[in-house]
């Protein structure tokens, strides 16, 4: 699977262009026994769908691909369905996930920039750029990426977990908060460990990244070591919060997830716990 991001569409159509559609923020999908894509169509109209706006956003393997917003009163066609986007990950293939979840972005930014934050007036699409560029004072606006931390920390042969107040389920994830304007990411990380635990941390190291267009989050994922502290949650983030072996670990994030890899990384490196 290969998808090509783009800001231009096709001047001639030769393919069937795939949809990602949404709605209450559900994608519609067609959801076979055996697998869950997004749509083919030609016309939205002869399908009863009437989108508010629409972005062409690039190519997947040389088809064109749209995404667009619905309104409430818009039902799903026949055999298709809405399905909230984040139960789709691990269940779709994951680059078909890593589009979708592009799409959304592209949606929502679309959706929030149709006018100027500066003066107020209507914007218009940038021929040149994925960009939206008011018509009166010329302010041009980038869909939004928001930086975010996650963190694995570790304290001798143990990790910290935490089950926040946002999580639906209850499960346990290692921490993670948004970095703040004239921050650095490392300070990022010291600084949410210490709002949400109570504690300090040293050697911190980069492990990777992962987009999270949820609506619009760019994960930054770090280990770090224990320096000192008592543990002392922040009650109106997080419920509970404590030290685990790898043996005896809470329920956990799904594998898709950079927080689960931070996770398997613990395991794999601290097997003896």
């Amino acid at each position: 699977m290969e998808f090509i991001p783009g800001h231009l569409p096709p001047s001639v159509v030769t393919q069937t262009p795939r949809w990602f559609i949404f709605r209450d923020n559900k994608i519609l999908v067609n959801q076979a026994t055996d697998t869950t894509v997004t749509p083919y169509i030609t016309d939205l109209e002869k399908f009863g769908l009437h989108p508010l706006r629409q972005q062409f956003f690039g190519f997947l393997d040389g088809t064109p691909c749209y995404t667009t917003e619905l309104s409430d009163g818009n039902n799903a066609p026949e055999a298709l369905v809405f399905h909230e986007l984040r139960g789709l990950l691990g269940v779709i293939d994951d680059e078909l996930f890593a589009v979708a979840g592009y799409a959304n972005q592209i949606m929502q930014w679309n959706q929030t920039h149709q006018y100027c934050g500066r003066c107020g007036n209507p914007t218009r699409d940038k021929q040149d750029e994925r960009a939206k560029i008011c018509l009166s004072c010329g302010l041009i606006n980038y869909p939004r990426v928001t930086p975010a931390i996650i963190v694995a920390v570790v304290r001798d042969d143990t990790i910290l977990l935490a089950r926040s107040t946002r999580f639906r389920s209850g499960f346990y994830s290692v921490l993670a908060g948004f970095v703040e304007p004239g921050e650095n990411l490392e300070d990022c990380v010291k600084r949410e460990i210490r709002e949400e635990v109570g504690i300090v941390v040293k050697k911190i190291r980069y492990f990777g990244s992962q987009p999270w267009p949820f609506p619009n989050s760019l994960m930054v994922a770090f280990t770090a070591e224990y320096r000192g502290g008592e543990m002392s949650v922040d009650a109106s983030e997080i419920i509970d919060a404590g030290w685990f072996s790898s043996r005896h670990l809470p329920q956990i994030p799904g594998k898709q997830t950079i927080a689960r890899q931070l996770i398997d990384w613990f395991v794999t490196n601290h097997t003896n716990s």
